[in-house]
């Protein structure tokens, strides 16, 4: 039998409630960007907020690895729009640059292609302008107009509907002349290749949306907003890694009186008359709550935490059906020795390009080559590693589950691949230097990060999958339960993640005090 429990208590810190006031419960599942991010809203509505996290430290799948001197942000790197996260600590009343130090890259990226040609993407439009002439001077004219494009489309997607929450048909009807300006049809390849002619520049232009789970030849063009709001707001990254923002997060929490409760894995979101009655925990456990926000995968929340009588809209056949986003193979290791020719970030993009992104998305085929993307965070924070190390780590993209690879028996085949491939591009003598390495793999995204397929990003973001069309923030089939962070609305990466946040935001009214002395 269910042990019942009641974790709730009205922390002392709290001083928004006053005697006989009644605070509604709020539980979130997940201390991801999102999660945290969700949290600190509530709180701030006057809610009384409980985080539940099944690891044994905060971030999701931004958690840090800390081995032998050695820090590994475990998952996302690349910081652009910081006026999202700034927002946050505003809400609290205080500056972010007290907490976390932001620091900005330049270039943005650089970009190795396999025969050796390098391209450095930078916020600078002259620099820009003399790397795409480098490429293809005849390209450049077609370049400025794809800047005006994006530029297009970063107003009317990300400023006017970025935060919106697709809440019902009218909300899409509302969105639908945008849509149309935007040509939300056409996939973002396709308008790179309407401007530019030159298929290194038309890879440079387009690979963007790979860094949140989409396919660049089947996402909306509507993503080329990535490249504006880049340029507009550049890219960033944490002194103390990805992780030092997680930890500001927590303090702002802890500040509000919210704590995070860990190793606390949801069993089963508890539902009477449709309408959320809290939570049961692997241990039994139940803890009742008003409303209940899952920062957790999407598809794992309905499929796997809400009984099927309860799903009308989020059935098993309607999750099975959906089209995922790829996964990762993510190999991290630390060298005794500083490799200073790498940036913090580099792309190493394959001979293939589409063919090999069909294997990924379409053929759910296991491709013996790569492209990847080589993270070296020491290039900017030497304290990240032992003094005269690096610190790295290495993603390649690869299909989801769906692809029946044994990755028991692939995962250390596949890294040798990937190293050796290193040793001859940009890293001479890699294995020899090796201090620490570990790899995370489909099949942990599954099992740790209780991602549907193992998918990294959730829904892959198409058209027909994206804002109305996406899970919702607010629950289509249970009151009182609701979606925030990379699988549901707006989508993956950080700015995504913290929109979504902000669209969950506006649906929830803040807390009604009642005081009992004017009964």
């Amino acid at each position: 039998m269910d042990q019942k429990v009641d974790l709730f208590k009205i922390p002392d810190q709290i001083t928004s409630f006053n005697d006989g006031d009644h605070a509604e419960r709020v539980l979130v599942i997940g201390s991801g960007f999102g999660g945290l991010a969700s949290a600190i809203r509530m709180a701030k509505k006057g809610y009384q907020v409980q985080v539940l996290e099944r690891l044994e430290s905060p971030g999701g799948r931004a958690y840090v690895h800390k081995k032998n001197g050695f820090t590994f942000d475990a998952g996302p790197t690349i910081i652009t729009a910081p006026f999202l996260l700034e927002e946050l600590w505003e809400m609290c009343g205080k500056k972010m640059a007290d907490d976390v130090d932001l620091r900005a890259m330049d270039p943005f990226y650089q970009i190795r292609f396999a025969d050796g040609r390098i391209f450095n993407y930078t916020g600078d439009l002259e620099q820009m302008k003399r790397e795409v002439s480098k490429f293809n001077p005849k390209d450049l004219p077609g370049y400025l107009r794809f800047l005006e494009d994006a530029k297009y489309r970063y107003k009317l997607g990300f400023e006017e509907l970025g935060d919106v929450a697709f809440d019902s048909l009218a909300d899409l009807a509302k969105a639908f002349p945008s849509l149309i300006k935007m040509r939300a049809w056409e996939t973002l390849y396709s308008l790179v290749a309407k401007h530019m002619k030159d298929p290194q520049l038309r890879e440079v232009m387009s690979f963007h949306p790979l860094l949140i789970g989409g396919n660049p030849f089947s996402v909306t063009a509507v993503y080329a907003l990535i490249n504006s709001l880049e340029s507009k707001w550049g890219v960033h990254s944490a002194m103390g890694g990805t992780g030092a923002i997680v930890k500001g997060l927590v303090g702002l929490l802890e500040g509000l009186g919210v704590s995070i409760r860990y190793n606390s894995t949801v069993k089963k979101i508890n539902i009477v008359d449709r309408k959320v009655t809290g939570v049961t925990l692997e241990s039994g456990e139940v803890i009742y709550a008003d409303k209940v926000v899952s920062n957790a995968d999407t598809a794992w929340t309905y499929k796997n935490l809400i009984d099927p009588q309860h799903r009308k809209i989020w059935t098993d056949r309607k999750i099975n059906n959906g089209k995922y986003s790829m996964s990762l193979f993510v190999w991290y290791f630390g060298t005794k020795k500083q490799y200073p020719q790498i940036p913090h970030h580099m792309m190493l993009l394959g001979k293939r390009y589409k063919e090999l992104l069909e294997d990924i998305f379409k053929r759910h085929h296991l491709a013996k080559d790569f492209s990847l993307y080589l993270h070296r965070p020491t290039a900017t924070d030497p304290s990240l590693a032992p003094e005269g190390c690096d610190t790295f780590y290495v993603l390649s993209p690869v299909p989801h589950l769906d692809s029946g690879t044994d990755w028991k028996k692939e995962a250390e085949p596949y890294r040798q691949a990937i190293a050796k491939m290193l040793e001859e591009t940009v890293l001479p003598g890699l294995e020899e230097n090796l201090m620490e390495s570990f790899v995370m793999t489909p099949e942990d995204f599954k099992d740790r990060l209780l991602s549907f397929k193992g998918a990294a990003f959730g829904l892959e973001p198409l058209l027909t999958q994206s804002a109305w069309f996406r899970p919702h923030n607010r629950s289509e089939d249970i009151e009182g339960l609701y979606m925030v962070g990379a699988s549901t609305h707006p989508g993956a990466g950080i700015p995504g993640v913290l929109s979504s946040a902000k669209a969950l935001d506006s649906l929830i009214e803040p807390v009604k005090v009642v005081d009992s002395r004017a009964r």
